[in-house]
């Protein structure tokens, strides 16, 4: 039986995180949900984990490793960036940059839950 780890990291004050972070952890969630039902029956176990940041740490916010390798590193065309993210900076009550990913020349803010099953899959080869 074959182990996928999925770590994703984000921002975390006092329980919030910002808004694109936010969407990126509702659509892992269900993405999880599904991957593991497929997989399970290949023998393959996917583990999640959650890491919350401080403001110091918000650089890797909205990061999600497969394996401990950046999920972008599994897509083709696909590479991190990062853009003005007003909400975080609501949160730490200074101007923030977040984490986005850069596929097909289009920046994706909030990671889209099909990068996400693309990526476990190549890792994984149960889907």
């Amino acid at each position: 039986m074959g182990t996928i780890t999925v770590e994703w990291r984000h921002l975390d004050k006092e329980g919030k995180t910002c808004d694109r972070c936010a969407e990126t952890g509702q659509g892992i969630t269900e993405m999880l949900l599904r991957l593991r039902e497929e997989c399970r029956g290949k023998g393959v176990e996917i583990l999640f984990t959650e890491t919350k940041l401080s403001g110091a740490e918000i650089t890797q916010s909205n990061l999600i490793l497969i394996n401990g390798t950046p999920l972008e590193a599994f897509l083709p065309q696909a590479t991190a960036s990062e853009s003005n993210c007003c909400s975080c900076g609501e949160l730490t009550g200074r101007e923030e940059s977040c984490r986005t990913i850069i596929r097909h020349g289009q920046a994706h803010e909030a990671i889209p839950p099909e990068f996400i099953r693309e990526a476990i899959c190549r890792v994984a080869g149960c889907c």
